[in-house]
């Protein structure tokens, strides 16, 4: 089952956007979704073919697509500047760049953030929380936050403040990552707030989603329980996953039982109010339901957790009632792991072959996959076992160019009018996909 109800703010969107966009890094509809058609059943032994190539800079920022443009966040980790780029779908040619300061450096060094298009705006939030809203004709900022400074600071998160904007309605939302603060909400044309949450616990790298709870759509939160080994000698405190009213901020409900030290990805709706969480670090996966009560209140109840399925850094992939997941951590290489709705794992590639935080996209009745490492791989989707159908070695990197402490292809990626966006560490590409 895939997502039916798709929210207001992403169906305004598509007013604006052809069919084709690629405005958000979930897609389209905000479930790894697109509505490509004619998807190449077989790719040649060289692969797919590469239409266009940019170099950029290290990280772990994707693309969006619309109206033939391409927008990508670009840092430039030695000289700690920001960029945000847009090109030509079609060529590769930039149209417009606007630069600006952003020191400082962490481990695994470069981009975080994916941009968000919002009718004729992008927003793009950048390492130090410089959240910036631009006018997609001129390049220029309309307005500018910096939503980790502005709202108390407070210890740095570990790998850099790694926010994608929210838009929805009138607002875009993003989590402060402060010691004080949680989600903010602002006004999407002005930059005025409009609310703030308290803050909700401990360091997370999600970014808030939308998801429909008994016909009302919330906006949903997860925060990652206490890392001891970053945060050696903290107390040790479970994360949640929140629900939030999207105009007033206030709280609805929460699960208040999620133990992933660190927490990147949102939440997969499974349809019948229930919400899948994965996580990395031996964690796994966890399904919730919340209810709507006669009251008008919201209970939260825990379906299942299993330690054999989970994604350090994406949501899980929902097709036909299964679940698709790359299962890569410190201390296990499931590689891409395939589920049930009642939370039974039919199989997993193990290394065979690994698939380590890379990227999915579902399309026609194919998945497009990353490995997280070197390879592009066109899989049909079976609750059976793996299916590959082509594979190519598109993100091999023999240059030397990426710096020490730069790691894995983890960017997602994004499918346009037929091309598909990929990057690693110092190269985009444009792969065309379809006949």
């Amino acid at each position: 089952m895939r997502k039916i109800l798709f929210t207001l703010a992403l169906m305004a969107a598509a007013v604006t956007a052809s069919a084709q966009d690629w405005p958000y890094y979930l897609g389209p509809t905000a479930d790894l979704h697109s509505p490509q058609k004619n998807l190449l059943r077989e790719w040649p032994a060289e692969g797919p073919e590469v239409v266009w190539e940019t170099k950029v800079g290290i990280g772990y920022g994707g693309p969006v697509v619309q109206d033939g443009k391409v927008y990508l966040l670009d840092r430039d980790a030695e000289k700690e500047t920001e960029t945000m780029r847009c090109m030509e779908l079609a060529t590769g040619k930039e149209v417009w760049s606007y630069s600006y300061p952003s020191t400082g450096a962490v481990m695994f060094p470069g981009s975080r953030s994916v941009p968000t298009i919002d009718g004729k705006y992008v927003y793009s939030c950048g390492h130090n929380g410089e959240l910036n809203c631009f006018d997609t004709t001129t390049g220029k900022p309309v307005w500018t936050k910096n939503i980790f400074q502005d709202y108390g600071g407070g210890r740095f998160p570990v790998w850099a403040v790694s926010q994608i904007p929210l838009v929805y309605g009138d607002m875009v939302y993003v989590l402060a990552q402060t010691t004080d603060v949680g989600v903010v909400a602002f006004n999407k044309l002005t930059g005025e707030e409009v609310w703030k949450s308290p803050a909700l616990g401990e360091t997370s790298y999600a970014s808030p989603t939308v998801v429909n709870i008994s016909g009302e759509d919330h906006i949903c939160m997860v925060i990652s329980s206490t890392d001891p080994v970053m945060n050696r000698g903290a107390e040790m405190k479970k994360g949640c996953v929140v629900g939030f009213d999207p105009k007033t901020g206030k709280k609805l409900w929460s699960y208040d039982e999620w133990m992933c030290i660190i927490s990147c990805s949102p939440v997969t709706e499974a349809g019948d109010n229930k919400l899948l969480i994965v996580g990395g670090y031996d964690r796994g996966a966890t399904m919730i339901q919340v209810n709507k009560e006669a009251n008008g209140t919201f209970s939260v109840k825990e379906l299942y957790t299993t330690v054999e399925f989970g994604d350090q850094t994406k949501p899980a992939l929902l097709h036909n009632g299964y679940f698709y997941a790359q299962y890569g951590t410190n201390s296990r290489r499931d590689g891409l792991c395939c589920m049930d709705m009642d939370g039974n794992v039919l199989w997993k590639t193990k290394r065979a072959p690994n698939f380590d935080k890379g990227s999915m996209i579902y399309a026609d009745g194919l998945i497009l996959a990353t490995d997280g490492a070197n390879s592009l791989y066109l899989i049909e989707p079976s609750a059976e076992g793996f299916k590959p159908i082509s594979k190519a070695d598109l993100l091999v990197d023999n240059s030397g160019a990426a710096p020490r402490g730069a790691m894995g292809n983890w960017a997602p990626m994004a499918l346009a009018d037929g091309m598909l966006l990929i990057r690693n560490q110092t190269t985009m590409k444009c792969v065309k996909v379809t006949k």
